[in-house]
C-alpha cells in the first residue's frame, strides 16, 4: 500500500466593503446561525468541490434573532418569526461544513456600515429601530 499525502490551502479575505470604520467591532457577540435562513449564493457561498470543502457565510450579511429557537437568520423585514427585527451584521466570514445547519458567527450590533455594499442589500427605511436591537447607522 503507497500513502501519498496531499496537501491543499484555502485563502480567505478579510475584505470588509461594507464596514465604514472600525467603531464596534471591538464588541462583537457570538451568535449561532441558522443556515436554513440564509440563501445560498447571496448570504453564503456553498462548496463546489474538494479543492474548497467548506462553505462560508459571507461578512455583512444582516440577520435577525428567531424568536421560536434563538438562532438567527437573514433579517427580513416581512419576517414574523423575530427577523424582522435587526440584530446586527454578520462581522466576519464563518466557514461550515456543506452537511452543517448551524454556525457559530461574529455578530456587529453596534457600527457604521455601507447600505450599498452589504450581500444580498438592505433597504435602511424598512428597519425599525428599537432600544434592544441592533445600532447599526446605514450610510
Amino acid at each position: 500500500m503507497t500513502i501519498q499525502p496531499i496537501t491543499s490551502s484555502t485563502t480567505l479575505t478579510a475584505d470588509k466593503p461594507w464596514l465604514v470604520g472600525l467603531h464596534g467591532t471591538d464588541s462583537t457577540e457570538t451568535v449561532t446561525l441558522d443556515i436554513t435562513k440564509l440563501t445560498p449564493n447571496i448570504h453564503y457561498q456553498a462548496s463546489t468541490n474538494s479543492q474548497q470543502p467548506y462553505s462560508r457565510v459571507l461578512s455583512g450579511v444582516p440577520v435577525g434573532r428567531i424568536t421560536a429557537s434563538g438562532l438567527y437568520g437573514a433579517f427580513d423585514p416581512t419576517a414574523a418569526d423575530g427577523r424582522q427585527v435587526l440584530a446586527g451584521v454578520v462581522n466576519a466570514e464563518a466557514l461550515f461544513a456543506p452537511t452543517a445547519t448551524r454556525v457559530p458567527a461574529s455578530l456587529l450590533w453596534h457600527g457604521v456600515v455601507r447600505a450599498a455594499r452589504v450581500p444580498g442589500g438592505i433597504d435602511p427605511t424598512k428597519v425599525t429601530p428599537t432600544s434592544t436591537g441592533a445600532q447599526i447607522r446605514f450610510v
